[in-house]
């Protein structure tokens, strides 16, 4: 049985045997979040020998209470462009007894211009993780292991289980940066590289990725976007150059439509034909009308993603600056979160200490890592209140 009590998020732990699972606890104080215990999930004699085995994904959790300052699942602190909602309005008719186009072509159509690509060079999926699921299954199984870094987007190693695909983790340096030359110098048969990196913040400029595909032409080169617009470059200019590069992106984060669930990856049209050929053999809708309406909105206003991009750029740099100020360590961060430590306090100890007061970060209980929080990018007044909590929390410098 697991005896410790968990604060904070539930930290991913690689059981062969066994689950976790969070419960469900009743209505706490309005001012405080209640500590999560955690259970073994019973195993069924109907489980496959594989579903016995997988370590899944834990996602950040979502409570839903009044005056919480959520932020630990990196969500952008403000709505979707105007044109947004009333596009998903419009779709909210009779026409939702019909299928969505299954192609996107609309949607499609709208970022092949957007980066200068022709519509059989983009792939949309259901979120930037289906997308990725889809990828590993078609272009990254492959007789040479995969290589990813040891910190980094913890979704990797699952799928890499999931469809058994061998693995190989490569190090990242002592601050936390990619080395292409430690790419180089491994045996691969494939290679993902999340730009900039989850949870680090760190970037590796497009230079580096552009070495690793001329170092590399035999192999898949995935880089994962989920953040580059808040600061990074697109690898995507590189794409007509280099046809073993696949890059993927999400609506997510920089154009605030988690909800929507809405990814898509740009390359060469033999790997996007790949990764339709796996979708088609799972879901041939992976996008509804809403999200199709709603996404083609948020990309035909460049206006206001832009402007948005800006904002949680600054706010980011300002809280960097606060926690700097307050003994943190803070890592180089091109993205809507920050990575900081503290020389003199348990990062356990302070996220549950945060949560107590309503204001909930992501602590992993991961090797190297287990000393940093991973902090999401409020408004400008929840990054105040804080950064006034931790001022309290922490020894003065």
């Amino acid at each position: 049985m697991l005896s410790p009590q968990i604060h904070g998020n539930v930290w991913e732990m690689g059981l062969n045997t066994a689950r976790v699972f969070r419960l469900v606890a009743s209505q706490p104080r309005r001012d405080t979040l209640p500590i999560l215990p955690i259970r073994e999930a019973r195993m069924s004699r109907f489980w496959s020998k594989l579903v016995s085995e997988l370590s899944p994904y834990v996602p950040g959790e979502q409570p839903q209470l009044d005056e919480l300052v959520k932020l630990n699942t990196n969500e952008n602190p403000y709505g979707p462009a105007p044109g947004v909602l009333a596009a998903i309005a419009a779709e909210t008719g009779d026409c939702l007894r019909l299928y969505p186009d299954p192609h996107g072509t609309k949607l499609a159509n709208a970022l092949a211009s957007r980066f200068g690509l022709q519509r059989s060079q983009v792939f949309l999926g259901n979120g930037s993780d289906e997308v990725l699921g889809h990828t590993f299954l078609a272009l990254l199984k492959q007789e040479l292991p995969l290589l990813f870094a040891d910190v980094t987007y913890s979704f990797y190693p699952v799928y890499a289980q999931l469809y058994g695909i061998k693995s190989e983790l490569v190090p990242v340096s002592r601050d936390y940066g990619i080395v292409v030359d430690d790419y180089l110098a491994r045996p691969s048969g494939a290679i993902i590289v999340a730009n900039p990196n989850a949870p680090t913040g760190r970037f590796l400029p497009v230079s580096e990725v552009e070495r690793l595909l001329r170092g590399k032409p035999d192999c898949p080169v995935v880089v994962d976007e989920a953040y580059v617009d808040f600061g990074g470059e697109s690898a995507a200019r590189l794409i007509e150059q280099y046809p073993n590069l696949l890059v993927i992106q999400t609506f997510s984060k920089s154009r605030s439509l988690a909800g929507l669930r809405v990814g898509y990856a740009l390359g060469h049209p033999e790997l996007i034909e790949a990764l339709e050929r796996i979708k088609n053999c799972f879901n041939s809708y992976p996008l509804d009308r809403l999200a199709l309406a709603g996404a083609q909105a948020s990309v035909e206003d460049e206006t206001y993603f832009q402007d948005c991009c800006a904002r949680v750029s600054r706010s980011r740099d300002e809280l960097t600056r606060r926690l700097a100020a307050l003994g943190f360590e803070v890592l180089p961060s091109l993205t809507n979160f920050v990575f900081a430590r503290h020389p003199a306090r348990d990062a356990g100890e302070l996220a549950a200490q945060l949560r107590q007061r309503a204001i909930i970060v992501r602590h992993f209980r991961s090797p190297r890592i287990e000393q940093f929080l991973r902090i999401s990018v409020g408004t400008d007044a929840q990054c105040e209140r804080l950064v006034g909590v931790l001022a309290a929390l922490v020894p003065k410098s």
